[in-house]
């Protein structure tokens, strides 16, 4: 049996422009110690903030933080003076893209850190950030283990018919697959479901991760049977300021018609689409519902925000052949009652009956009284399953340093 013993661990999640941190004691139970954000990295008016686990402010400081590197030395520093980070006993990272080769966390190693850097064609937008922190932890704690836990891990038992694209086969040899994403985010909250529902999280499962990035997964026993994200994070759902699904001509029209090159089709399709590119306005949910009664465009962008996840919901529940649970997380999925009334609204012939006054209110439960489908509202926490993971692989392998 592996040895049951207390260990303090780092936590670290890196966006394009932000970065998350916590620090844990878990003994095996997760205890948050410090919770860290750092957000607008690269810009002039950059802050980060540390809290405790009250969410009290310990740390909140303003400037530049010209990039993920300069928002780890904060934290380091700030570790450093308050002498813990000679406790630590491991680093955790949520790694967004595993690839076709990884597909359990894993020990970072130099052959790991190699086979990272070649996925970076694939996710320019995170990948590159996550090394950097890797390296970052590396010079810092020359010894200290570290561990990648994987985005893609969750939908790998995913059958395959899900994960295929109409291409040819040497494509799908060559790994051009659907590998779906927010995985950590949707193995948390089966493990959250079943913590408070029991058998719900055997059941015909739907999660809808809704944030600045979108997707939903369809979930049976426990065991994803499909997601709307493919082979990056831009497909799916629209988002914050992604695109999501495009018919592959609009791609091969801007390409040639508009004449732009891979660089900026990218720029277009990650950081100006989505609720940004429609509004006109911001890629936050919060400020077009601000503006919803007034801004024609704002209120068309979350019309179709919403008509796409109700459609994807829809050809979702076909998969699962019903559905018993449809589960909101998510900044959006857990804050905006108006986003989860529009998707809903209509579905009562699939068996989704929202009470307006629980879903005003935020319940963790927001279906009626007797509803078929149970609609909850449930906090997801990547941080803590990072933490998990983490110390399941280090109690297995034992904290001895990686060479990076």
């Amino acid at each position: 049996m592996t040895e049951r013993r207390t260990l303090h661990l780092l936590t670290i999640n890196t966006g394009s422009s932000s970065l998350k941190a916590a620090l844990y004691k878990v003994r095996p139970e997760e205890q948050l110690e410090f919770a860290v954000t750092a957000e607008r990295i690269g810009r002039d008016d950059s802050w980060i903030r540390i809290a405790d686990a009250q969410d009290a402010p310990v740390l909140d400081q303003r400037g530049s933080l010209p990039n993920h590197e300069a928002a780890l030395q904060v934290v380091f520093a700030w570790l450093s003076r308050q002498q813990i980070d000679a406790g630590l006993d491991a680093v955790g990272h949520r790694v967004v893209h595993g690839g076709p080769r990884f597909t359990e966390p894993q020990r970072i190693t130099d052959e790991l850190i190699r086979v990272l850097r070649e996925l970076v064609a694939i996710d320019p937008d995170h990948l590159p950030q996550t090394l950097d922190a890797i390296q970052a932890v590396s010079r810092a704690y020359p010894s200290m283990p570290q561990v990648a836990c994987f985005d893609t891990t969750f939908h790998r038992h995913m059958p395959g018919v899900a994960r295929m694209y109409a291409l040819p086969r040497r494509l799908w040899d060559a790994g051009v697959v659907r590998y779906g994403f927010h995985g950590l985010s949707y193995e948390f909250i089966i493990q959250a479901l079943r913590a408070e529902g029991g058998a719900a999280a055997d059941g015909r499962v739907i999660i809808a991760h809704l944030g600045n990035g979108a997707s939903m997964a369809a979930v049976r026993g426990g065991n994803a049977m499909d997601t709307t994200m493919g082979f990056t994070p831009t497909g799916g759902l629209m988002m914050g300021t992604r695109s999501g699904d495009l018919d592959p001509g609009v791609l091969l029209y801007l390409l040639n018609a508009e004449q732009l090159d891979p660089a900026t089709l990218s720029r277009l399709v990650n950081r100006e689409a989505g609720l940004l590119g429609v509004s006109g306005i911001s890629g936050d949910m919060h400020d077009l519902l601000d503006r919803e009664a007034t801004d024609r465009c704002a209120r068309e962008a979350i019309a179709l925000f919403c008509y796409q996840a109700r459609k994807f919901l829809g050809a979702l529940i076909t998969t699962l052949g019903g559905l018993d649970t449809l589960i909101f997380t998510g900044g959006i999925g857990e804050h905006a009652a108006p986003v989860r009334q529009h998707i809903c609204a209509g579905l009562e012939f699939l068996g989704i009956q929202v009470d307006p006054r629980l879903n005003e209110q935020h319940a963790s439960i927001i279906s009626r009284r007797g509803s078929p489908v149970t609609v909850r509202v449930m906090k997801t926490d990547e941080d803590r399953m990072i933490a998990r993971h983490t110390y399941r692989l280090i109690l297995q392998g034992g904290a001895h340093g990686v060479s990076l």
